[in-house]
Order: structure tokens, then C-alpha cells, then sequence
């Protein structure tokens, strides 16, 4: 009769998963019928026949609708604390954290340090809030961000909030990557053929659509892996390279010395405008925040986690981001002090260490060694490109299933990611700029989602004391991520009106 009880509390929890669908679900082919009415999200459960309790566990093994085991971010639950910290680490750190020396060039080293020590304690915090609301409503799993928000906010207005900025993070960061790590690939090439003398080598290079066209051909390969849970050894991958590039950075970087002329006072020095210093802090400050990202998928991650009444996910979850984030530490804050350190005001401000690091020591380093890094950069693009994509796979197969009734076969799966692919090479090569945009689309989704959002998901759902401390607390940080938002999207739209914005369309 125990095993009954979990059956059926297993039931009800896969079936809350679905109650935010917009379609409606064909009635399962089993004597096990799951009525899912739209007017008010009952759900009733009947058998036809009045079997003893043997049968009955027998009807339920046998029940053909299980369609949270159907989809790619959930249909393996055998995680641990270790695939998660795997899969936090690869998404996590990126890319952009190679721009925080850059931050710390308008801030200086106190305001920089303060700054990215109050966004580094804010964004873990809200993980946090993500992880106790995974599972916070009569053990109703929430593995997706956006069902979450539907939960908390109701069904309408959470998907006006959380629709957007979810499926950019997502779609938007597999863009990111493909030119970023396109890029790489083409800056690797040119490092290699390059002579000592300055010449290069007779070998043709690709162009940049070509090089795009290669990533993204890599990235979709990798793609046919079926689910989350299975990429954790990609996310080993990610993990280690990115954990590996960023160290290489700052430690070569102060190996090598400062360049002549380095100097620590910040660039507004050189603003002569009040409006044009404030937009420059404003700015400072977005590259911080905009350097934690992956809050969209951890609800995600947490969702290949085993869990039951005795044992739910959110312990081993706390436990892989406690061991990520102590690693993610390691990388950030020396990565932001060491920069600065090494390059001052003089670091580029369009690319950070990927572009100092060769400016400055090209010639003091050997072309293996910055060879190195990049392969280190693109396998991190192409690792993190697979955590990214997979709530968009997850999304197709959940529209798939629900009109079908059937679980995706292979060929159909393999179908969607090929069409993601093509469609986020297309974007790319459309708007090869996408980056000089990052400001600005970050700021209207990536802040919300990961400093606003959560704290208001936690007061709608979990309803502390009206006025209480934690109400209080997790309101004023929730409206604080709200108007960071704000001023974070006014501050870039400034820039772009100011400095222009090379749209070099079709032409990476």
C-alpha cells in the first residue's frame, strides 16, 4: 500500500507539471485515466476496475501517459550533487566574465570590489530561492522557470513576465556562443598561421559565416545526446575548460607584468558630463551583473535530481551549487582584481582579456600558449551552448506531445535540433552585433530573472508575514532588481545613441 501512495503522489506531481499547457491532452490509453479540466486545473484520478491493491500497482507500472518521462529535461531523474555542480559551473561562468577588468577600469578597485561582492551575494541568494521553490507546494516540482513564474504570478501575466526573457536566455545565449565561439575559431586559425615576422601562412582561411557555420555544426553534433542528464560529462568538459581558461588568464596575465604606462585612475577622469559619468557607472555596473548568468536553468538542473517525500532534490541541489559557486568565486574575483591589476584603464573595453591578453603579450608568450586558451574558449561555448539549448528542445518535444500524445521518436527529436541549429546560425549571421546589444537585452531580461524575480516569486508562493523582515527584505530586493533593470537598459540605449552601432548585417 506504500508503493500505491507514492504512485499516486507521483502521479499528481508529474500531472501539476502540465496544468500550465496551453493544449489540451489526449485521456491516456490505460485503465489509469488523468482528467485534466482547463476551467479550474482539477485533476481527478479514477480506475475502472476494483482490482486489490496488487493489480492496482500493476495498472499503474503499466499506464502508458507518464509525459514528464517523455520530455528531454526530465525524462532522467538519477542525477547527483555532482552533476549538478557540473552543470552550474558550465553555465555559469562564460565569457563574459572576461569583461569584469573592464568594470573595475570606471569603478576603480573599491567601488569594483564592493560592487561585485553585493552581486555575486544577491544573485546566489535568489539560486537559493529558486531551489527551496522547486519543490515548495505539496511537493509539486517546478522544473521549468517559466511554470514556476506561471505558478507564482498566474497564468497570464507569468508569461507576459518570465515568456521573453526565458526563451532569450536561452535561444539568445546558443546565438552568443555560435559567434563568440565562431570568432575564436577564427582568431585560433590566424594565431596559427601566423609567422613571426608578421606574415601568414598560405592556407585560406573561412570566412566568418564559415566559421560559424563549423561551430554550429560541432554544437549540433553534440546536441543529439537525449537529455540533460546525460550531457553531464559535457559539462565536466565546460566545467573544466572554463575553470582552466579564466585561471590561465589572470595568472599569465600577472606573470607576464604590467604593460608601460598602466595606470589605476578610472576613466571618468576623462567625462567631463555629469549624465555621460553616470551612464559610464551605470554601464560598469551592468557588466558585473550581467557576468552571473544561468538562473534560467536552474530549475532546470535541479529537475534531473531524484526526489520522493523522504528525500527531495533540494539538498543534493544545495550541495552542487554550494561546491560550484566556491569555484566560480575562485575565478571572478581574481579574474576582476588580477585584470586590473595587470592592465588598468588600458584593457579593451570590446572584448576584455580576450583581446588584452594577445594585445599586450604577443609576443612574450608562445602561440601554443594562446593557441591553448582559445581551444579552451570554444570547447566552453560548445558545452554550455548544449545546457542552454535544451529548455528550447524541451519546449518543441512538450508542444510535440501534446498534440501527438506519444513520446518524440529519434527522428523526430533529431529534427528539432537540427532546425534550432539552422535557425540560431541564421540569427547569428544576421546580427553578427548581437554582442554590442548585450547591454541592453540583458538588462531587460537576464537582471529581472536573476535578481527580481525570485523574491517575488517567493513571497506569492511561500506568503511569509505581511510586513515581517523576510516580506520586507525579499521585497525591497525584488523592486531594487526592477529598477537595476530599468537603469540598466536607459544607460545602454544612451551608449548606442551616443557611440553608434555597427550593424554589419549578414557580414560577421
Amino acid at each position: 500500500m506504500g508503493k500505491v501512495a507514492d504512485e499516486s503522489e507521483y502521479l499528481r506531481t508529474e500531472v501539476a507539471l502540465l496544468q500550465f499547457s496551453d493544449a489540451n491532452f489526449k485521456s491516456p490509453l490505460s485503465p489509469l485515466f488523468i482528467h485534466i479540466h482547463d476551467d479550474d486545473h482539477q485533476t481527478t484520478t479514477s480506475f475502472d476496475s476494483e482490482s486489490d491493491p496488487s493489480s492496482q500497482q500493476q495498472q499503474q507500472n503499466e499506464q502508458q501517459h507518464p509525459k514528464d518521462e517523455w520530455l528531454p529535461l526530465t525524462e532522467s531523474r538519477n542525477g547527483n550533487a555532482y552533476y549538478a555542480a557540473f552543470h552550474i559551473l558550465n553555465s555559469n561562468i562564460g565569457f563574459q566574465a572576461l569583461m569584469l577588468p573592464v568594470a573595475f577600469a570606471t569603478l576603480g578597485w573599491i567601488w569594483g570590489s564592493v560592487c561585485l561582492s553585493i552581486a555575486f551575494t544577491w544573485q546566489l541568494y535568489t539560486i537559493y530561492l529558486l531551489i527551496e521553490l522547486h519543490e515548495s507546494v505539496s511537493g509539486k516540482r517546478q522544473s521549468r522557470y517559466l511554470f514556476l513564474a506561471m505558478s507564482a504570478f498566474g497564468e497570464r501575466l507569468g508569461k507576459v513576465a518570465a515568456l521573453f526573457p526565458v526563451m532569450y536566455l536561452s535561444g539568445g545565449s546558443c546565438v552568443m556562443f555560435i559567434i563568440t565561439g565562431g570568432g575564436t575559431m577564427k582568431l585560433l586559425f590566424k594565431t596559427l598561421c601566423e609567422n613571426h615576422n608578421g606574415t601568414t601562412c598560405g592556407a585560406h582561411s573561412l570566412s566568418g559565416v564559415e566559421w560559424f557555420l563549423v561551430f554550429t555544426c560541432l554544437a549540433i553534433l553534440i546536441a543529439q545526446l537525449p537529455n540533460l542528464n546525460s550531457m553531464a560529462a559535457v559539462s565536466l568538459v565546460g566545467a573544466v575548460v572554463s575553470i582552466s581558461y579564466c585561471t590561465l588568464f589572470w595568472s599569465l596575465s600577472v606573470k607576464k607584468g604590467r604593460p608601460m604606462g598602466v595606470s589605476y585612475n578610472t576613466t571618468l577622469v576623462q567625462q567631463e558630463s555629469t549624465l555621460v559619468k553616470i551612464s559610464d557607472i551605470l554601464n560598469a555596473i551592468g557588466i558585473i551583473v550581467l557576468a552571473f548568468r544561468g538562473h534560467n536553468v536552474v530549475l532546470e538542473i535541479q529537475g534531473t535530481l531524484p526526489s520522493n517525500l523522504k528525500e527531495t532534490s533540494k539538498e543534493p541541489m544545495r550541495r552542487g551549487v554550494t561546491i560550484s559557486y566556491i569555484l566560480i568565486a575562485m575565478c571572478v574575483f581574481p579574474l576582476s582584481i588580477a585584470g586590473f591589476w595587470a592592465y588598468g584603464n588600458q584593457i579593451p573595453s570590446d572584448r576584455g582579456f580576450l583581446t588584452a591578453f594577445p594585445q599586450f603579450h604577443k609576443h612574450e608568450v608562445t602561440k601554443f600558449s594562446i593557441g591553448a586558451i582559445y581551444v579552451l574558449v570554444i570547447l566552453h561555448c560548445l558545452s554550455s551552448f548544449q545546457v542552454y539549448a535544451m529548455p528550447v528542445f524541451d519546449n518543441l518535444e512538450l508542444r510535440y506531445t501534446t498534440l501527438k500524445n506519444k513520446k518524440c521518436p529519434r527522428i523526430v527529436r533529431t529534427c528539432f535540433r537540427l532546425l534550432f541549429g539552422g535557425f540560431t546560425f541564421f540569427i547569428a549571421v544576421t546580427f553578427p552585433f548581437l554582442p554590442s546589444l548585450g547591454a541592453l537585452i540583458g538588462g531587460m531580461t537576464l537582471v529581472p530573472l536573476t535578481y527580481a524575480y525570485p523574491c517575488f516569486m517567493w513571497l506569492a508562493i511561500k506568503k511569509p508575514r505581511t510586513k515581517g523582515i523576510v516580506w520586507c527584505f525579499n521585497l525591497v530586493l525584488g523592486c531594487l532588481g526592477m529598477v537595476l533593470s530599468v537603469l540598466l537598459v536607459a544607460a545602454a540605449i544612451r551608449t548606442l545613441a551616443d557611440k553608434g552601432l555597427n550593424a554589419n548585417f549578414f557580414k560577421p
